[in-house]
């Protein structure tokens, strides 16, 4: 069973409902614009950060439209200096590839090592696009069915965070 059946199975046994739509392989945040209108519901943008000693890991989830600031982030979490994780510690964490990251991907981390942030944004919308850790399908979910029904289940909690993703914040 690949992972994009692994998390399948994973909503099924939860009884979480979802829609979903297949595609080629999407690299990038602006090629999911289509995707985006086709499901009827924004994609969050998903990034693996790590501290400089690669000791604490996070992953962010935040609007695909907004430009991420390190600084703005590392105050709020009290961490200096974050970077993205390599694609090595993506894989030994989540079982992920670059380029299908997705909060599903916490199923696999079951010793809690990774922490997620969601920006306040994403708290508005009524559903999330994500992928099913495989950049060829997105789901829509809605967001009371991930954070009470999927964190719940993977045993997460997570942190909000206020990014303004402006040029003047540096």
């Amino acid at each position: 069973m690949d992972i994009k059946d692994e998390i399948y199975q994973f909503l099924n046994d939860l009884g979480v409902q979802y829609e979903q739509a297949e595609h080629a392989s999407i690299p990038t945040m602006e090629a999911l614009d289509e995707v985006s209108s086709i499901l009827g519901c924004p994609i969050a943008k998903n990034l693996l950060l790590t501290n400089r000693q690669k000791t604490k890991f996070y992953l962010l989830l935040m609007p695909g439209d907004k430009k991420f600031k390190t600084k703005e982030l590392s105050k709020q979490i009290n961490s200096a200096r974050l970077s993205f994780a390599d694609d090595t510690t993506m894989f030994d964490l989540l079982h992920i590839h670059p380029g299908s990251l997705s909060p599903l991907g916490l199923i696999y981390d079951t010793e809690n090592k990774i922490q997620l942030l969601i920006d306040e944004d994403i708290m508005e919308w009524d559903d999330i696009g994500m992928h099913p850790c495989d950049n060829t399908a997105t789901l829509k979910i809605t967001k009371h069915d991930f954070f009470m029904t999927i964190l719940q289940a993977m045993h997460h909690s997570y942190q909000t965070v206020h990014l303004v993703g402006e040029d003047s914040i540096a």
